[in-house]
């Protein structure tokens, strides 16, 4: 299947080309792409505190390749740019890249940086660590993909609904996303039958930015407001509800897009098995619990016009909520999947190595 996935890619959110990071800016979608050069770490903060790109995965890439173009900045003008790689990841944290992704970030630079080669170009070092940051992305992606479609496969066999929300697709991501990235196997696989998707608000991620992804890859999808997925789940013969996360606590809990945790609720009265697909790296094991840890849950402008704001309220909160673990029926990453995870099982799965 990762062959076919490859094939049929259509959607990216950002090129690394001619030493440029080109970016798709994804608040004019979905009535057009428009494509922004960035050749400097300005450029890409500008595109992350604007919202021109959104997804943790997304950002994280997008600041690795930020982190070259301020390196050649700064070696361009005589400046030490092994110091400034602190300085931009603390830019492009302000700009929205999460905090720990970021010390990950400047971590991975450093690590490379000293297991270089003697005689090795220290610039062109940290623009292969920034692509395989990207291309490690990827890969994760279509290994969490493959393991989604064989659960898919496994519970009945044949074409299905699914139902998610959000955008965890390959604008979110380095290519192909966790939640979508699944979807579009099941679509090669011929296990999908249609995809329902929420609007997601506040943000109408899935109306504006899912939707779009997903006609684009061909793939057979009807909108549907948020309060509609229960009425959905009872009506329509969902066997799926798969989503993406923020992070997920060392015991399982989840913390994601709005919304998540009401459909949790109503997958399991529904009988609806619910799949989480994140990466490994947003497992946060010094989180102990969601409801412990996870108290910073955001909020974000209303995704309307000026004349059509309630009440003058340009803002809600809040953008994200907390999933209990035991809510959950697999958790898919790319070193395994896990069935009603707790912390147990979580602690073993960071133990694996990749699968990929």
């Amino acid at each position: 299947m990762r062959e076919r996935l490859l094939a049929a890619e259509q959607v990216v959110g950002f090129v690394w080309r001619e030493g440029a990071l080109h970016v798709l800016d994804q608040r004019r979608l979905p009535g057009e792409q428009v494509w922004h050069a960035c050749h400097s770490v300005s450029a890409v903060v500008e595109m992350l505190a604007g919202g021109a790109v959104q997804g943790a995965s997304a950002m994280a890439i997008c600041s690795a390749y930020a982190l070259v173009l301020g390196a050649r900045q700064r070696a361009d003008e005589g400046g030490d740019w092994h110091a400034g790689l602190q300085a931009d990841v603390q830019r492009l944290s302000g700009a929205g890249l999460n905090v720990l992704d970021g010390q990950r970030l400047l971590q991975q630079m450093h690590d490379r940086l000293t297991r270089a080669r003697p005689g090795a170009e220290p610039l062109q070092v940290l623009e292969d660590e920034a692509y395989g940051i990207h291309q490690r992305d990827r890969e994760a992606s279509l290994v969490m993909a493959q393991l989604g479609v064989e659960l898919i496969r496994g519970f009945q066999g044949n074409s299905q609904n699914l139902l998610s929300i959000g955008c965890a697709g390959a604008m979110s991501s380095g290519g192909f996303g966790t939640a979508l990235a699944v979807i579009r196997g099941a679509q090669l696989e011929g296990l999908l039958e249609r995809c329902y998707m929420g609007e997601s608000r506040p943000l109408l991620q899935g109306a504006r930015r899912a939707a779009w992804e997903l006609r684009e890859e061909g793939i057979a999808v009807v909108l549907s407001a948020d309060a509609a997925l229960a009425h959905l789940m009872k009506e329509r013969g969902i066997t799926w509800a798969i989503v993406g996360a923020e992070r997920i606590a060392a015991n399982g809990d989840v913390l994601a897009l709005i919304g998540t945790y009401q459909l949790a609720v109503a997958a399991m009265h529904h009988g609806v098995r619910l799949m989480v697909v994140a990466p490994s790296g947003v497992i946060d094991l010094q989180a102990e619990s969601g409801e412990e840890s996870f108290h910073e849950l955001g909020h974000a402008p209303l995704a309307y016009p000026q004349s059509d704001q309630v009440a003058g309220v340009d803002e809600v909160e809040p953008r994200f909520d907390v999933t209990p673990a035991d809510l959950v029926d697999f958790l898919v990453t790319e070193k395994g999947v896990i069935e009603r995870p707790d912390a147990a099982k979580i602690a073993q799965l960071m133990s694996r190595r990749r699968l990929h």
